[in-house]
């Protein structure tokens, strides 16, 4: 019968080296994905106060009274950040032959406005002869024509010069995923009035357009409305999320190394070793 014997200490101490390397090759991975959890937290912190000071900006200028519509010789050179979303008054003629439904999604700033319809676009000239473009307001689906090119919208006219207040906008950056405007139909997808206006044959366009506010038309549609910042502000549950992920993994991670090194490490117990038979150790037969 053989007996067991302890590893030797010669074998004990070549085990080191191994047990370094396999740390090692995993500390290397959990500290960049620390790093990476890290700095998507902070992005979401430095997002998390970007929104915050958008909507206090916000919430400022749609609480200022409206200010005259900036001057037509200004309109190259505006300052796209310190014009939008201040209220604005003005005096102009809509020519409602010349108007442009732009599909409506959901809006951020119109609580009051669900389900599917199109915002009406119609361009107003100004009493110098420049044209200002103005979402006038929403209208439902089920109350427009369907056939949009030749349809005679019922309502909502306003004759001669009227006194418009309304939000300054810029127009909508197209993306990859924005649908491709129908002028043939008169749809459009995007809130860009220099596009709607080349398509409608004006000049001396502004670059911005208004939404209107005030007046409310004849049996309410279009229906305007004064905008609302309603934007979502979920960023700090992002921030908790990442910056609680990194947590989690460093606590594991040092669990586990300390769990690794103690099953390791000099202090463990011997290992016994049982020799293979006929090696000529252990007790004679």
């Amino acid at each position: 019968m053989s007996t067991p014997f302890p590893v030797s200490g010669r074998d004990a101490v070549s085990a080191q080296p191994r047990r370094w390397r396999t740390l090692i090759s995993l500390l290397v991975p959990a500290a960049i994905a620390f790093a990476v959890l890290i700095a998507l937290g902070t992005w979401q912190l430095q997002r998390k106060a970007w929104k915050e000071a958008l909507i206090t900006t916000l919430n400022e200028r749609l609480a200022e009274p409206p200010e005259p519509l900036p001057a037509a010789a200004s309109w190259p050179t505006i300052d796209r950040d310190d014009t939008e979303y201040r209220r604005v008054a003005f005096t102009a003629t809509f020519d409602d032959s010349k108007e442009a439904l732009v599909y409506a999604a959901a809006s951020a700033f119109r609580p009051d406005v669900s389900g599917p319809g199109y915002w009406v676009f119609t361009p107003a000239r100004l009493a110098d002869g420049r044209t200002v473009v103005v979402n006038r307001g929403f209208v439902p689906q089920d109350l427009v024509p369907k056939d949009l090119a030749n349809s005679t919208r019922l309502g909502g006219h306003l004759d001669g010069p009227i006194a418009i207040t309304g939000t300054l906008r810029w127009p909508d950056t197209r993306s990859w995923f924005t649908p491709r405007d129908e002028p043939a139909h008169n749809l459009w997808f995007l809130r860009d009035p220099a596009t709607i206006a080349a398509a409608k044959g004006l000049r001396d366009v502004a670059p911005f357009y208004v939404e209107q506010e005030t007046p409310v038309p004849p049996g309410g549609y279009p229906q305007p409305g004064r905008l609302e910042v309603r934007l979502r502000n979920e960023h700090l549950q992002y921030v908790v999320t990442w910056y609680g992920l990194a947590l989690v993994l460093v606590v594991i991670f040092a669990v586990w190394a300390h769990s690794f090194l103690r099953s390791t490490g000099p202090q463990a117990k011997p290992e016994m070793v049982k020799p293979h038979a006929g090696s000529g150790q252990g007790e004679p037969g």
